[in-house]
């Protein structure tokens, strides 16, 4: 059996092109597949409510069921857009929740699996403001705040956070970033280093080390596979 990592589908409506292709490669999963691992940004918004999902996101938290039932695992690294997963991935779905991703062993390999929004050591105003949105207090407070209130500031946030996407300057730039972190990552140790955030599929394999950036189930539709002890990187 095969180990799936995705990220980067910012799920928003059941109709979405992105969202129907995703919930297909979901159900195809069934039965197949040892651990799925979503490295965040699977939705374009969620907070965690300890009552209430978004019902736009309904058909694939049912999907995520399923894929459970059937015996996969299911590990997930919150994102920069989904994050306080709150109880029904812990409790309903079984997941293993990685705030800011980490270690895990697969098949005897070292991998580090990361949402990305980590990577760039230079950026510390977003660190400063990821700290005080993970906060305690600020969890709590958001659960205060209606979920169709939540919904709606999620949206303009999100439609300010695309912006700043894309061009070739900025996957040059992301590209010799993620090189560097993974260079550093290989020192430390791991094997394989897995990441999200930055919707740019890199496959690189040098030394028996392996860098893979996920690209995004947006537009490329790009996912890795591990199976008989080698990554690839793949598209549905």
């Amino acid at each position: 059996m095969s180990d799936i990592f995705l990220a980067d589908a910012h799920l928003l409506h059941p109709s979405d092109n992105n969202y129907r292709r995703l919930l297909g490669f979901l159900e195809g999963l069934r039965g197949q597949t040892r651990t799925l691992y979503i490295l965040g940004d699977l939705f374009e918004f969620w907070i965690g409510y300890r009552h209430v999902v978004f019902a736009p996101y309904v058909p694939v938290l049912e999907a995520l069921r399923r894929l459970r039932e059937s015996g996969t695992g299911i590990v997930y690294v919150e994102g920069n857009h989904d994050f306080h997963l709150g109880p029904y991935f812990e409790k309903t779905l079984g997941c293993r929740i990685l705030p800011d991703g980490g270690d895990v062993a697969i098949d005897g390999k070292r991998v580090l699996v990361v949402h990305g929004d980590l990577i760039h050591p230079g950026d510390q105003g977003y660190k400063m403001l990821r700290k005080v949105l993970r906060s305690r207090m600020l969890r709590g407070f958001g659960r205060l705040v209606p979920p169709d209130w939540a919904w709606g500031i999620a949206r303009w946030a999100g439609r300010q956070s695309q912006k700043k996407h894309a061009g070739p300057e900025r996957t040059a730039w992301a590209e010799k970033m993620l090189r560097a972190y993974g260079k550093r990552c290989f020192s430390e140790g791991y094997d394989a280093v897995v990441t999200g955030h930055f919707h740019l599929p890199l496959f690189e394999e040098r030394e028996g080390r392996t860098l893979v950036a996920l690209g995004d189930w947006v537009e490329q539709f790009s996912y890795a596979r591990w199976e008989n002890g080698r990554f690839s990187l793949e598209t549905y």
